[in-house]
């Protein structure tokens, strides 16, 4: 076992079959593993406060490098005291190494900027803004050092994450540069209590995500990540995929499974033995009206709530559910173009998402995590069309 990033620790303390119930110990906290972490990409996760998401249940959230890189640049960042004391956010912080976004972004249709492709060679990205057209260069290095300025519990390593339609070649030419990159950034000096995840690729091909998970697993990174997954693979591919590749990675390290997903992606992924998530969905779904709950998504802006007194979710605990705001009361903001709806379902989605994995946690407690599972899969059939 490769020791620890000072002040950083794993904990597993229940196993059943695949899945893990575990403690990830971090400068700023504990965190009870499977957990879910939500998405601040611009240092906030979008229309609410550090205090609302903190009554989700979560204790750790994720920040974008790539956008905080551009703006307000990751040295005004480290002057006001790091990323945690600049968004008031009191508990853990990962950043990812931005090397997704400036592949994504720059070559996006709707960059104002023209969507520059961005060049990827061996030494790292370089690629156009897509806030104000300037160029700049991401290498492993450079990744390592800004998320050092950040001031996360948890970085990323710069990796190559191909498209879900690449040829095996271009896969594995992926493979090969992202472990010659991950060992350029464990090389790099950071601050002494922050850790490091590698991210493992190898698309939806198993022998190739048990290859990269070997040669990434002998590095000394505190955790392994999967990536390349969630983007544009079959469902039920990447399902399979996870299934093979995150009981690959090393037991005696966390596993975060990058990107994905929704509630029934995350139920199958905790019981092939993964620990922690992110993912956009919960709050840009709620910005678009929809409500993710454990019987499917409802949403609001339709008709049939009209006159519909009930909350979101009757067994809810959250602000919106327990709160009294009626399906009908949430239609009618959200067709007034009222933020407060926004807001109420952002707090609803991640509440729910918070009560899954510790639902899942308890499950895999008391060994009935596969009963559990086929019990929540099924209520979830609901999804899309509630």
């Amino acid at each position: 076992m490769i020791p620890p990033t000072a002040g950083f620790e794993f904990r597993v303390l229940a196993r059943d079959g695949q899945a893990r119930r575990a403690i990830l110990g971090t400068p700023h906290g504990e965190i009870d593993t499977p957990a879910f972490m939500p998405v601040g990409t611009q240092g906030s996760v979008k229309a609410l406060s550090p205090a609302e998401v903190e009554s989700t249940g979560a204790r750790i959230v994720l920040g974008n490098t790539y956008h905080l890189m551009l703006r307000p640049g990751a040295d005004v960042v480290a002057s006001l005291g790091g990323l945690r004391s600049f968004a008031r956010w009191p508990h853990a912080m990962l950043t990812d190494s931005g090397g997704f976004q400036a592949y994504s972004l720059s070559t996006s249709p709707g960059n104002p900027r023209g969507g520059s492709r961005v060049d990827a060679a061996e030494e790292g990205f370089t690629f156009k803004s897509h806030i104000d057209g300037s160029t700049h260069t991401l290498t492993p290095e450079s990744a390592v050092r800004l998320q050092a300025s950040l001031g996360a519990d948890v970085q990323m390593q710069l990796d190559v994450c191909p498209p879900a339609d690449a040829p095996r070649d271009d896969i594995e030419r992926a493979v090969a540069r992202t472990t010659r990159w991950a060992k350029r950034a464990v090389a790099v000096a950071r601050p002494e209590r922050q850790a490091m995840f590698g991210i493992v690729q190898g698309g939806c091909f198993a022998d190739l995500r048990r290859r990269h998970a070997e040669e990434l697993g002998a590095l000394p990174f505190d955790g392994l990540a999967l990536g390349g997954f969630s983007v544009g693979e079959p469902i039920d591919l990447m399902h399979e995929a996870v299934a093979a590749a995150a009981p690959a990675l090393d037991a005696e390290r966390p596993r975060y499974l990058m990107g994905v997903g929704t509630p029934s992606d995350m139920v199958r992924a905790i019981g092939a033995g993964v620990d922690l998530f992110d993912c956009v969905l919960p709050t840009r779904n709620a910005r678009n009206g929809q409500a993710l709950t454990r019987f499917g998504r409802v949403v609001v802006k339709q008709a049939r709530w009209r006159q519909d007194a009930r909350p979101i979710d009757e067994r809810c605990g959250c602000a919106c559910c327990a709160g009294g705001f009626s399906r009908a009361y949430l239609r009618h903001l959200f067709l007034a173009g009222e933020i407060l709806a926004l807001r109420l379902l952002s707090l609803h989605n991640l509440h729910w998402y918070g009560e899954l994995v510790r639902e899942a946690r308890i499950a895999i407690e008391q060994g009935r995590y596969a009963l559990w599972s086929q019990g929540a899969l099924s209520d979830m059939q609901g999804e899309g069309s509630e």
